[in-house]
């Protein structure tokens, strides 16, 4: 989750440019008084923008939200009052409320371990599927690992470039997939936009990092990337010979995204794997932000868990909601 300055939202309702919004991540209290202008009526997804003389001295929470129906395709219909938040089960109320699709700053993350050989073609599909639904304007690199992460292309190579590079790699060696997590998250820390995404395409766990998986869970929890990844399940026969740390990758992996506001797609063929790198490239670039003032004013550093629910009725099924699972929230002496 996200923890912006009142200033970042009040960028996004004035109509500034993007990279104003995204960059003011300071929780520094901020105060601004803007000319007064009456109320604007509410627009069609519910939003009533204000630019009245107002006082900012509060910390407001920001929550990115996805929505999907079953098929997995997002929906985008939906209103402020189709949602409820929850901070440590207690309700809030949802100050701000708007749909987003803008430039986001993504890195992918792709195995090229040695089991990686026989899926390698359909790993560049995939690359390719992810990219045809990109914004120009995105901001991106590429990193590949077997042993150690190796940072293989960033926004200044094309698209052709890169499925050129990855022609050239032969799959070979251990997983460090923990490693290339954290080299990654690193490297998002100087991305262009406030909107940051990692997705990874692996077929199994760790076998080669330094870096432990409790470290990297941990690392990802505090970041404000959301991790997205694609499980190239293997065989049953193939699994029992793996070690334990690689049985339990998709385990692993899941509880990594999903914290993020992401999600890990198992996949049972290679050939599903471009349709997938679709699926989440769309979803990325189509997701609400809900913002909230806490209840609980409390600048005590600690962990607080967050709950969002869709209270629109599906139609006909269950919908699916991907959004982070808390933030850390602000210490006295910040």
């Amino acid at each position: 989750m996200l923890r912006f300055s009142a200033l970042c939202l009040l960028c996004a309702f004035l109509g500034l440019p993007l990279a104003t919004q995204v960059v003011a991540q300071s929780t520094d209290d901020v105060h601004i008084v803007p000319p007064a202008k009456p109320d604007a009526p509410p627009t069609d997804n519910g939003l009533a923008v204000h630019v009245k003389p107002l006082r900012v001295d509060i910390d407001l929470v920001v929550v990115p939200v996805m929505v999907t129906d079953v098929h997995g395709s997002p929906v985008m219909d939906m209103r402020r009052e189709d949602f409820s938040i929850l901070e440590e089960e207690k309700p809030q109320q949802v100050r701000y409320f708007y749909a987003e699709d803008a430039p986001l700053s993504v890195g992918l993350i792709v195995d090229l371990s040695s089991s990686m050989a026989n899926k390698i073609e359909r790993v560049r599909q995939a690359v390719d599927e992810f990219f045809k639904i990109a914004d120009p304007a995105d901001d991106y690199f590429v990193m590949t690992f077997s042993y150690r992460p190796k940072l293989l292309a960033n926004t200044t190579q094309s698209t052709e470039t890169i499925q050129a590079k990855l022609a050239e790699m032969k799959p070979k060696g251990g997983t460090a997939l923990a490693d290339a997590i954290y080299s990654a998250l690193q490297k998002m820390r100087s991305a262009q936009y406030g909107r940051k995404a990692l997705l990874i395409i692996s077929d199994g766990g760790d076998n080669a990092s330094r870096r432990s998986l409790r470290s990297v869970k941990n690392l990802a929890k505090e970041s404000d990337a959301q991790i997205y990844a694609i499980d190239v399940c293997d065989s049953p026969s193939l699994l029992l010979t793996k070690k334990l740390e690689e049985r339990f990758g998709k385990q692993w992996l899941t509880q990594v995204t999903e914290q993020t506001g992401g999600r890990t797609i198992a996949v049972d063929d290679p050939s599903k794997m471009p349709d997938a790198a679709a699926q989440i490239s769309r979803e990325l670039r189509n997701r609400y932000v809900l913002a909230y003032r806490p209840e609980n004013a409390k600048k005590d550093g600690k962990w607080r868990k967050v709950k969002v629910k869709v209270t629109r009725k599906p139609d006909p099924l269950p919908y699916q909601v991907y959004y982070r699972t808390g933030y850390m929230a602000r210490k006295q002496d910040d």
